[in-house]
């Protein structure tokens, strides 16, 4: 059940303005809503994912907390880029314990982060084939950082993702 809608809510956001979800990655904001459980006025945020074909609603007193963000200025983003030319940290120990850290730094939304994974488990065609885990977790990262370029740089995910490429192979 949707309330009216508010004007003078304090969002830092606004319908229409591109957010990163740490969990979820790149959305659009589509609305900000009062909604009522147990009697009480709930002001949300409502975020809306292409990709995935998803809503979420955020309440405005979780936006902090949650991690919530405008997407990366181009400037920032370059920075993330960068870590992409830097040279590839090769993992010690044990995989499982590198794929649990790997996945809280996809799931950080933080693009430096994600930007690191990428580069960390990005294989030449010569390479060997990865295990299915690394495969995944590399799509993963590599999903998340292609949407926010597209985001960023106004461009289609394909070009985006031939652009993150075009850096690692570089490399």
């Amino acid at each position: 059940m949707t309330g009216p809608r508010i004007a003078a809510v304090t969002s830092p956001f606004s319908p229409g303005d591109l957010v990163v979800y740490p969990a979820h990655g790149v959305g659009q904001v589509t609305d900000i809503e009062t909604k009522q459980a147990g009697g009480q006025s709930l002001n949300v945020i409502v975020i809306s994912f292409k990709e995935s074909r998803m809503t979420l609603r955020v309440p405005l007193q979780k936006v902090k907390t949650s991690g919530l963000r405008n997407v990366l200025t181009k400037r920032a983003m370059s920075a993330a880029l960068a870590t992409l030319s830097e040279p590839a940290i090769k993992g010690r120990g044990l995989w499982n314990r590198r794929a649990t850290e790997y996945a809280a730094k996809i799931n950080s939304g933080n693009a430096v982060s994600i930007a690191e994974v990428v580069r960390d488990l990005h294989r030449s065609p010569s390479d060997q084939e990865p295990s299915y885990s690394h495969r995944l977790l590399y799509e993963q990262a590599l999903e998340r950082l292609t949407h926010e370029v597209a985001a960023v740089e106004k461009i289609e995910s394909g070009d985006a993702v031939a652009k993150l490429e075009g850096i690692l192979n570089a490399a």
